[in-house]
């Protein structure tokens, strides 16, 4: 493969509106038939061997658990990436897919849910403030917010693209624009909120409503009543509500973008009967059980949609991706001790964390006539980069990339080269989100090429590890190679520091933790 040799994006000032945003009108001969449908397929929480689909050289007995066959379906039709990177928790992942900035620019770096809630849990050594804790937005006005003059979804549309939204949303706290994914650009907008997660997948439980109709949670999903008391699992109900969109999108004339944004597999771990008792006559405990038949019904989703496609004569024309905004849970809460150890192995750690189990995630793209059938890519790529991609992809090249950090791989999906190679990749996490264990909170990291360096804002530790190499970062090599640990935390320094990102204070003294390169 041919390597294409680029230099990290140096963006310009941002833009607080919208109105110098310039999304590109097709030219007039340009069809339907020449313009493809894209489908993003978002899984919340999914582990990176929460699948029968291996994403390593080899298969894991994690592999051996689960039945997801829509997923080697898909990965049979197109490309499946072993080094796909997100965010380590939800909120500033989905942020920087719909801006394309990275988290250190956007500051939004931990979840979000009220207006002007703080999520991050207290510390009595350090302090975290100035993150952008209400999400993100394209208009001004809100305190704590990033304002981005666009979204790849707006662009979408403003060219043609019919736009359509099903399931978590997640970009702005309740209470403010960013909540509303009509605000990003989507005409139809089915279940998306402010809230991270759900309050039940169960339809007997009216999907977190009392039987009056009132939430009683923040979290209870909207817009699907028609379900309530149906026995109808919420993956199912939001599957058919997105089913039913596209439907319609059909007769419009104009080419689609589903947003198929799934609240599965994220707690709780509620039980989908239509997959449960299988698990459990293979001697799985209830727990399991409750988690496995959660990532077939996702599964199962991914193949209906796949089905649509087929049925509706669109499968040549149809891009579909499928992502999960972050790694899964290194332990959940209500598992027993030694139930299950990990969701990621062999990565380490899980989502929260800066180590690859938190941030490292499935990914698979089926592009006919442009992924080779049953290829895979071991190039790194970011979630930021799915701006830049989705609107090449869609025939949109004049837009506004002030607040674009992410590159396209679209040349990884041709075969004719790779963004990664010299390019670093930037992750700060200067929050407290809630776990416990080794690297979990309060960290800033950068991988380029093999090596990965995690700094601790807390203690000043740097971790280094060649990650080709040592997958499950086991072997630290900060002591071995000094120089390159050096050379690392300068460049993760220049670009924090250059994309505005916040760091945390030490609370006895009120001065902020040292950057990367400030301390040797």
């Amino acid at each position: 493969m041919t390597h294409l040799h680029l230099s990290p994006v140096i963006a310009a000032t941002l833009s607080v509106t919208a109105a110098t945003s310039h999304a590109a009108t097709p030219p007039a001969t340009k069809s339907h038939s020449v313009r493809p449908n894209i489908i993003l397929f978002m899984v919340d929480d999914m582990g990176w061997q929460d699948t029968s689909l291996p994403f390593w050289k080899e298969k894991t007995r994690y592999n051996e658990m689960f039945r997801t066959p829509n997923m080697e379906r898909l990965a049979a039709r197109g490309m499946k990436f072993t080094q796909a990177y997100a965010c380590s928790v939800s909120s500033p992942s989905r942020v920087s897919l719909i801006t394309g900035a990275n988290a250190a620019r956007h500051k939004v770096t931990n979840w979000t849910l009220k207006k002007d809630g703080d999520t991050d849990i207290r510390s009595d050594e350090v302090t975290t403030a100035g993150w952008n804790l209400n999400g993100a937005s394209r208009v001004g006005g809100t305190d704590a917010t990033f304002v981005s003059p666009s979204s790849f979804v707006d662009e979408l549309r403003k060219s043609g693209y019919h736009t359509i939204h099903c399931g978590k949303a997640h970009f702005g706290a309740i209470g403010t624009p960013g909540e509303n994914p009509c605000h990003w650009g989507f005409e139809t907008n089915i279940a998306g909120h402010g809230a991270g997660g759900l309050a039940t997948y169960l339809s007997e439980k009216n999907f977190g409503h009392t039987p009056e109709g009132e939430p009683y949670a923040l979290n209870a999903i909207p817009d699907l009543e028609r379900y309530w008391g149906t026995g109808i699992f919420a993956t199912e109900a939001l599957t058919r509500e997105a089913l039913k969109a596209l439907d319609k999108a059909k007769g419009y004339n104009q080419p689609f973008f589903l947003y198929m944004s799934h609240y599965a597999v994220h707690i709780p771990f509620d039980r989908d009967m239509r997959f449960y008792d299988s698990y459990i006559k293979r001697g799985y405990s209830p727990k399991e059980a409750a988690y496995a038949s959660l990532v077939e019904g996702m599964d199962k989703s991914l193949g209906d949609i796949m089905d649509w496609v087929e049925r509706n004569g669109e499968a040549d024309n149809t891009i579909i991706i499928f992502m999960s905004d972050n790694g899964g849970l290194a332990s959940a809460p209500e598992w027993r001790d030694g139930e299950r150890d990990t969701q990621n192995y062999p990565l380490d750690s899980g989502k929260g964390s800066l180590h690859e189990g938190g941030i490292r995630v499935p990914m698979i793209v089926s592009w006919p006539g442009t992924t080779r059938k049953g290829s895979s890519c071991d190039d790194y790529l970011i979630i930021e980069d799915f701006y830049p991609t989705l609107l090449e992809m869609g025939g949109v090249r004049k837009y506004d990339r002030s607040h674009v950090d992410g590159f396209s791989f679209v040349p990884m999906l041709r075969g004719e080269g790779t963004t990664s190679r010299g390019r670093a990749l930037v992750w700060n996490f200067p929050n407290i989100w809630g776990n416990t264990g080794r690297g979990i909170n309060l960290n800033c990291a950068i991988r380029k090429d093999d090596w990965k360096l995690v700094y601790d804002y807390r203690t000043g530790r740097k971790e280094l590890f060649n990650i080709p190499a040592d997958i499950s970062e086991r072997h630290d090599m900060a002591s071995e190679r000094p120089d390159l640990v050096k050379k690392l935390s300068a460049e993760l320094g220049r670009l924090l520091r250059e994309r505005g990102a916040t760091r945390p204070s030490f609370t006895a003294t009120g001065k902020p933790c040292p950057w990367p390169d400030e301390i040797n």
